[in-house]
């Protein structure tokens, strides 16, 4: 198709131009013969014309059991498409450029959006196929990432932290006597000298050997998990357990086994083909971004902040409202009063 009425129609999408892109390198060693077969015009539509090339391209982006849905034979099969797919959607775009909606809401933002899109996946082709990733690059994120792939258990463990050891083991008392999550949820609420974890009934989360958390940020002594690994899921730890607070301090711990993740142990073979997919990943949102940031101190000239600072997104419905001057009155609802707005 020679023209467009408008820079993209929205039916060819990002498919058609990452799949235009990978076979670039096809076409630009073809002959000159099978060059101006491709040329030839099929038909014209207005401004628009559509060759043979881009019948046969768009034909090729259809799986092969689609294909059957238009027809029995080659011959049959090529007319229907183009009669029921390629010539609606030329028509319609020529509707489209006179009534002008490429440049209105939300055909514009459509637009837009398919030409981002379409760009972004194209950039991304030119990435190396994950397969082609070197075993050396492997193993290099796989040592600096071993926990992902090769970590002991982890235990799921509760625990009230209390001042004394006699406080502790009346804490303790009472919840054996009813080893229930309420019952030692409102004890680590009235009791624990913890406060970060008394809220979330002293839940630790899941520790490793060395006292470290799954829960961000949170670490305790390495001795509570020790203690934990003589009993089984759902017991408690027969006696308190002194626990370091400090350098010079030392509080007990009501412990509650809860749970139990066995070990991850997977080799840097096991997990080379996850590894690779994560790299290429990497790989392709570094180029998208370092892309972008070139588009963005080449084009963007102006921003102006104030304009979208006046923006406001209610939390509720999400809707979005133009911010008032204080003291300006928002429109009349339909019931007559003024409604509510966001100073």
């Amino acid at each position: 198709m020679r023209s467009r009425p408008f820079s993209t129609l929205l039916a060819f999408g990002a498919a058609l131009v990452l799949t235009l892109t990978a076979r670039g390198s096809l076409f630009a060693g073809m002959s000159p013969t099978e060059q101006a077969r491709r040329d030839v015009v099929v038909a014209h539509v207005g401004p628009t014309t559509i060759s043979v090339g881009e019948l046969e391209d768009r034909i090729a982006l259809v799986p092969r059991f689609q294909l059957k849905a238009f027809g029995d034979t080659p011959d049959v099969i090529r007319r229907r498409f183009f009669e029921q797919v390629i010539e609606p959607e030329v028509l319609y775009s020529l509707a489209a450029a006179k009534l002008h909606l490429a440049d209105r809401l939300p055909t514009s933002n459509k637009v837009l959006r398919t030409e981002s899109g379409a760009t972004s996946k194209a950039l991304i082709h030119g990435v190396p196929l994950a397969s082609t990733i070197p075993m050396t690059e492997v193993q290099r994120y796989y040592d600096a990432n071993r926990l992902k792939y090769d970590t002991p258990p982890r235990i799921y463990l509760f625990r009230i932290l209390c001042t004394t050891r006699e406080q502790a083991a009346e804490v303790l008392a009472s919840a054996k006597k009813e080893p229930t999550l309420e019952v030692f949820s409102k004890l680590a609420h009235d009791v624990s000298i913890d406060k970060a974890t008394a809220m979330r009934a002293g839940n630790l989360g899941y520790l490793n050997p060395d006292g470290t958390s799954s829960e961000a940020g949170l670490k305790v002594d390495p001795a509570i998990v020790k203690a934990a690994e003589r009993v089984k899921d759902g017991e408690f730890v027969a006696e308190p357990v002194p626990e370091k607070t400090g350098p010079s301090s030392t509080a007990f711990a009501v412990v509650w086994r809860r749970g139990t993740v066995p070990a991850n142990r997977r080799t840097v073979e096991a997990a080379a083909m996850q590894i690779r997919e994560t790299l290429w990943k990497e790989q392709a949102d570094m180029l998208t971004r370092q892309h972008l940031q070139e588009l963005r101190v080449a084009h963007l000239t102006e921003l102006n902040e104030s304009l979208l600072n006046g923006i406001d997104i209610t939390a509720s419905e999400g809707d979005v409202v133009t911010r008032r001057r204080p003291g300006e009155l928002a429109p009349l609802t339909p019931g007559g009063r003024n409604a509510p707005h966001a100073n």
